[in-house]
């Protein structure tokens, strides 16, 4: 027996107002567009993803939003699957406004239901094409398709199934190329991408 040999440690008092670590991901200040484009992915395997549900109403997601400097939410089923996602896009769109016009009811009643995209519409990268991809490639990608965000799917070691693994938002790779903008207040646009320093992604992503 060795139990003689441990000794027990202390006891200390919590101090009032401690919070508790969160999962983080050290994401480069500055990347080029030239640089790997997993430098400005938002690996999910390391930080919590922030998620609503189909009954959340669309006021308390735009309070997560600007409370976590995010402008999207995936959206989960009670059993942790992504049914869909929801932008700031999509709240600060015309959606709202026409599904009033056209149903009544004012913005407080409205769910994130009403106006998310479901999963059979969404299109996302794959983690495999991604990690051999540079910055400027995702730009691209996302000028082509005129969006904000991007959601890379990798299997999940787990459970061998597709899973979302990692997200592209432009805000966040304006920031990192050089931008001012906060993404709270107004989307990243390309022409600022490209007075940042690139003057054509698309070209940009071809060369070497």
């Amino acid at each position: 027996m060795m139990a003689q040999d441990y000794q027990p440690l202390p006891f200390h008092r919590l101090d009032s107002g401690a919070r508790y670590f969160r999962p983080r991901q050290s994401l480069p200040e500055r990347v080029t567009a030239a640089d790997p484009a997993l430098m400005a992915m938002t690996d999910l395997s390391q930080v919590t993803a922030y998620t609503a549900e189909l009954t959340t109403p669309l006021s308390k997601a735009q309070d997560l939003m600007i409370k976590r400097g995010v402008r999207l939410l995936l959206v989960n089923n009670a059993n942790h699957q992504v049914i869909g996602l929801i932008t700031s896009r999509d709240l600060e769109g015309e959606k709202p406004a026409r599904l009033l016009a056209r149903a009544g009811g004012a913005w407080e009643d409205l769910l994130v239901a009403d106006i998310m995209t479901f999963q059979p519409k969404l299109e996302v990268l794959l983690m495999e094409e991604v990690a051999n991809a540079r910055v400027g490639d995702i730009i691209a990608t996302l000028r082509q398709a005129d969006r904000q965000h991007a959601l890379v799917v990798d299997i999940d070691p787990d459970t061998g199934k597709p899973a979302v693994r990692g997200l592209f938002s432009l805000s966040q790779i304006g920031s990192q190329l050089g931008l001012d903008i906060d993404p709270a207040q107004q989307a990243t646009t390309f022409a600022e991408l490209e007075r940042a320093g690139i003057s054509d992604p698309s070209t940009t992503a071809g060369g070497e």
